[in-house]
């Protein structure tokens, strides 16, 4: 008994400059689509980066699990993000006002957690605040992206939202990395 050839990795589809989206559409990988998705990938993949340092540490050990559930919610906005025909988008997993009220709280309770900020702060401190630092500005890019297709359809309203919250978050999550890990927070300095 023989077994089944393996499905090849490469589809030589992208060799001319296009792809597919998830609903089967053919475009060129410089559509805003393809730079919307491909940034939340991008940012995805650097929080699985941040999330196998983030375990060395156990002052910051409680940071994986929001991490992880982030990840795999990017993945969705990814695959919503790639897909133009409706009856495609409406099979996938949406992005709810739950999971944005779920990033509103976990800033809500780092914030509680840190000192009042009264001034402009440079992305810097320990080394994963800084690497918060870096997927908050990837996170910034993915909504810019993710805004070209939002507004002209209404249907990624919460997926806008959703990358928003999740830069503040981010955002917080490298305030309270370096609040964990005793490192002072770098102010701006006018020059």
């Amino acid at each position: 008994m023989t077994t089944p050839p393996k499905a090849k990795i490469y589809t030589r589809t992208g060799d001319k400059g296009s792809t597919r989206l998830v609903d089967g559409s053919c475009v060129e990988k410089f559509n805003p689509r393809v730079e919307a998705y491909g940034t939340v990938d991008e940012l995805n993949s650097y929080l699985g980066l941040v999330r196998s340092h983030v375990v060395e540490f156990t002052e910051i050990k409680s940071l994986d699990v929001v991490l992880e559930k982030i990840q795999n919610e990017l993945f969705n906005v990814g695959s919503l993000l790639a897909t133009e025909k409706d009856e495609v988008f409406k099979m996938l997993h949406p992005i709810t006002p739950e999971q944005i009220e779920f990033l509103e709280k976990q800033i809500d309770q780092l914030t509680t957690q840190l000192p009042e900020l009264r001034n402009f702060i440079l992305p810097a401190g320990h080394v994963l605040a800084s690497h918060l630092h870096v997927a908050r500005t990837m996170c910034r890019r993915s909504e810019r992206r993710s805004a070209e297709i939002a507004v002209v359809d209404e249907r990624y309203s919460l997926t806008l939202q959703y990358l928003n919250r999740l830069s503040d978050y981010l955002f917080v999550a490298a305030r309270w990395v370096n609040h964990q890990m005793n490192m002072p927070e770098v102010l701006w300095k006018k020059t």
